[in-house]
């Protein structure tokens, strides 16, 4: 399976370093520096290119977005930022019938994590002497805060039903690997869920995965979808 990666941070050479494992070949790895305004998005760039991996930022996602439909590009989008324009990106892939995952987090971990903390909130939804709140801290070169893991994370505790406050907070300091806590309190006890990434690897490997489910495929998935 033939790949491109759009954004070639950190993140996109561990996903060309784990490719060969999934049985996948990097064959166009586009930067800063060759895809400038997207001139590196061209047709005759990705002649046989079965996917594109888009791990970019948050200001050109969406040029990226557009221009790999343009092409016919099936994709899967791990840049956070754009979630405000999910419903426009959606309609446009359904009318180019393109196929395309995205998620906030790839990490098979993470999104399981996901479901336990939607569940944890539906449990306890009709408790009202329950209090919550979510926390995440990172290294301190991580650029948003609060994560987008973050923010789907209580987004998925309000489409549990959850409706009351929800105390967040993000820190960045140091090395110190992605942690992810979600808890819930009362003057009985306290209930504490935390997930802690040790490396990318769980990331890129989900997003490998991702990109050779979507190949040749059409619709609009989020990642916790096809797991």
């Amino acid at each position: 399976m033939k790949l491109a990666i759009v954004g070639y941070g950190k993140m996109g050479r561990l996903i060309d370093q784990l490719a060969p494992e999934a049985d996948c070949e990097v064959c166009l790895r586009l930067d800063e520096h060759n895809n400038q305004n997207g001139a590196g998005i061209t047709a005759e760039n990705f002649k046989g290119i079965d996917a594109a991996i888009e791990f970019s930022t948050p200001h050109t996602v969406l040029s990226n977005i557009n221009r790999l439909a343009a092409l016919g590009v099936n994709m899967v989008i791990g840049t956070t930022g754009w979630a405000e324009d999910r419903a426009r990106v959606k309609a446009l892939i359904e009318e180019r019938q393109l196929g395309l995952v995205w998620s906030s987090n790839f990490s098979v971990g993470v999104n399981v994590f996901q479901k336990l903390v939607a569940e944890a909130a539906r449990l306890l939804e009709h408790h009202r002497q329950y209090e919550s709140w979510a926390w995440e801290i990172h290294h301190s070169a991580k650029k948003d805060a609060p994560s987008g893991t973050l923010l789907k994370l209580v987004e998925e505790m309000r489409h549990a039903g959850w409706d009351r406050a929800i105390d967040q907070a993000s820190n960045r300091a140091g090395a110190i690997p992605g942690t992810h806590q979600i808890g819930f309190d009362s003057s009985a006890d306290t209930i504490t869920l935390t997930h802690t990434a040790r490396n990318r690897e769980g990331f890129a490997r989900g997003a490998l995965q991702a990109a050779r489910w979507i190949a040749g495929k059409h619709g609009f998935y989020e990642f916790s979808d096809i797991l």
